[in-house]
């Protein structure tokens, strides 16, 4: 796989994504479901957006080890948020887990009316090899 990063401006890097990514020559390419805080027994978290946040990436990685893909490989990343402005107060969480594993993603953050039960943020990513 060959990976390129399409960044016109400097903006957004400290915002943790890029413009655009180009794969060529990839081996196999993961889409995975929305990840959210819910626990192994498929019981939904009620904690706050920060605790959450930790859970859904937690289980994101869970996700894409299991299927043998690496965090690094992400090339697109979509958060969906009950509240954009509760998730960015705890968006360093996001942009450490980011940096740790050298993520460099394409990304689209959507605010919307409600998820499922009592989450607060989804994780939607495709991942290449």
């Amino acid at each position: 796989m060959e990976k390129r990063i399409i960044n016109p401006w400097k903006w957004q890097n400290e915002r943790s994504y890029a413009q655009a990514i180009e794969i060529t020559n990839p081996e196999g390419t993961l889409y995975v479901s929305g990840q959210t805080a819910i626990d192994s027994q498929g019981k939904s978290s009620s904690g706050d957006m920060k605790t959450q946040l930790v859970e859904a990436i937690k289980n994101l990685e869970q996700v894409i080890q299991e299927a043998g893909y690496e965090c690094k490989n992400i090339v697109r990343l979509n958060i969906y948020t009950t509240s954009s402005d509760e998730l960015f107060s705890c968006f360093d969480v996001f942009q450490k887990w980011v940096t740790k594993h050298q993520i460099k993603q394409a990304s689209t953050v959507l605010e919307v009316k409600g998820l499922f039960e009592t989450l607060k943020v989804e994780l939607e990513v495709t991942v290449v090899k």
